[in-house]
């Protein structure tokens, strides 16, 4: 019996699944690190964590089990993330992350400059601040000695598929998020790379995600309790990871994420844009395309709410508290906009707002107003792909905050959609674990592996009478970020 290595890279832990040949999971494991936040809407990681998480991570997660029997692995991490490394391969700075906001005028110089319109037929997308492009100029502009030492332009995950196999790697579905990628042709955009100052030897090699980019170094196969020649994946972007674990590949699958940040994706056989850039038209991680809407700010809105505002980690007691004749009829409503946000409306200077409060607002008020805040604000994402003639009546949906049926319920109705519950909710790592299976050659293609392992275990439905009230408030919701735009920027 082989056994597979899932691992999903995320801005908070590191979460490593082992899983067989038949999908069950054997055993998981969760490595915290920290995050730097050094000046206001600034974000980053020292790489070194990722690394100390895997190394610490695996050898645990093989404890009762035989290492030699581990025949893959694959990797499904946070996108963005610059990783620069020197002539030695060793990390130059902290990575600059994808929720990172420092890059304002370096993404006001490319969509307004160079223009959206240029950049768009170069890579398929506009620029955003979380990019890596953006962080590129940035770095050059502000840390000219490091940019000068840049070796290699790596993204997360790609830092922890070199410390497992020393290969250079990335694969389509991230890199698509880098804004260096001539997604249509699935190669690194020379203009973009000329705008950056960057050569094409800086960047790594490309991949599909269900490739085998090499084997374990020997060294570090001793060090996780690996047998040899243990094949590596080049994985993919979370979500994109996520899409496979949660079986939403080929055409028309729908999946929504609530993780720290949120994201809507719709997979495609074909390659496709939007002509409006609200959404990113990405590679998807089993060989088509997709497009994304993804906003900053998910889950975390909820964790910032209750933790560090309310002081508790009861999550469900708080929303035992939200009374069924609220939901649709909250006069409270939340911007999620804690980082500033991307999809649809690519705004850095955005900020998180509640609004409508009075002297009766309650506590239960304020977190069902961050849950429907949330799920408004991933509406915003669906109408953008329904304006484009895609119907979106059925979604998967994974991420920490899938967690909760009460904000699956107020979801469903927000979207007037079906959601469906995977049997798995391990997302990426689930997704990492099957690239890995696919690069082994237990499956042919990713869709026969998601069409074998991947299971519904519920679904949500819509109710009719809460979808009305749910469609007023939205209406509502929709008019308080334009009536605001303008005086976000003045309170910086």
């Amino acid at each position: 019996m082989s056994l597979f290595i899932g691992i999903d890279l995320g801005t908070s832990a590191m979460k490593l699944l082992l899983m067989d040949e038949t999908g069950t999971i054997c055993n998981t494991v969760t490595k915290a690190y920290p995050l730097e936040f050094p000046k206001p809407g600034w974000s980053q990681q020292d790489p070194k964590h990722w690394k100390q998480a895997l190394l610490e991570g695996v050898p645990e997660l093989l404890t009762g089990f035989d290492g030699s029997q581990v025949a893959g692995i694959g990797c499904g991490g946070q996108m963005h993330g610059l990783v620069v490394l020197d002539q030695m391969d060793q990390v130059i700075r902290p990575a600059i992350l994808w929720n990172d906001g420092r890059t304002a005028s370096q993404v006001d110089y490319l969509n307004n400059e160079i223009g959206r319109e240029q950049l768009s037929h170069w890579t398929a997308n506009i620029a955003f601040a979380g990019f890596t492009a953006p962080k590129l100029l940035w770095m050059k502009e502000n840390e000219p000695e490091n940019f000068a030492r840049i070796h290699k332009i790596m993204l997360p995950k790609d830092y922890i598929n070199y410390i497992l196999t020393g290969v250079h790697s990335c694969d389509y579905s991230d890199a698509s998020g880098m804004l260096l990628l001539d997604v249509a042709h699935k190669c690194w955009s020379e203009q973009m790379l000329a705008l950056c100052d960057i050569r094409r030897e800086q960047m790594p090699t490309l991949y599909e995600s269900f490739d085998c980019i090499g084997t374990v170094k020997p060294e570090i196969a001793r060090q996780l309790g690996l047998g040899v020649a243990v094949k590596v994946a080049a994985g993919a972007g979370d979500n994109a990871a996520a899409a496979v674990g949660t079986g939403v590949v080929g055409e028309g699958g729908c999946n929504i994420s609530l993780g720290t940040s949120g994201t809507v994706f719709i997979s495609s056989e074909s390659f496709g844009v939007d002509d409006s850039n609200g959404l990113h038209a990405f590679a998807h991680a089993d060989g088509g395309w997709h497009l994304m809407g993804c906003m900053l700010s998910a889950a975390s809105c909820n964790k910032w709410l209750l933790e560090d505002i309310l002081s508790t980690s009861d999550h469900s007691a708080e929303q035992a508290a939200i009374r069924e004749e609220k939901l649709g009829s909250n006069h409270v409503f939340f911007l999620p906009y804690l980082m500033g946000e991307r999809s649809p409306i690519n705004d850095t200077d955005v900020r998180g707002t509640f609004i409508g409060m009075t002297m009766d607002t309650s506590r239960a008020d304020l977190v069902q107003a961050v849950l429907e805040g949330v799920a408004f604000a991933v509406r915003d994402s669906v109408e953008v792909a329904r304006s484009l003639g895609i119907t979106v009546d059925r979604s998967k949906i994974c991420g920490g905050g899938a967690k909760s049926p009460l904000w699956k319920k107020i979801l469903a109705n927000v979207l007037n959609c079906t959601l469906e519950v995977p049997v798995s909710e391990q997302g990426p790592g689930m997704g990492g674990a099957m690239l890995a299976m696919v690069a082994c050659g237990q499956y042919e293609t990713v869709a026969a592996c998601c069409n074998t392992l991947c299971a519904v275990a519920a679904t949500v439905e819509p109710d009719p009478e809460l979808v009305a009230k749910y469609e007023a408030r939205y209406q509502q919701f929709k008019k308080i970020y334009p009536a605001l735009k303008t005086l976000f920027p003045e309170l910086q």
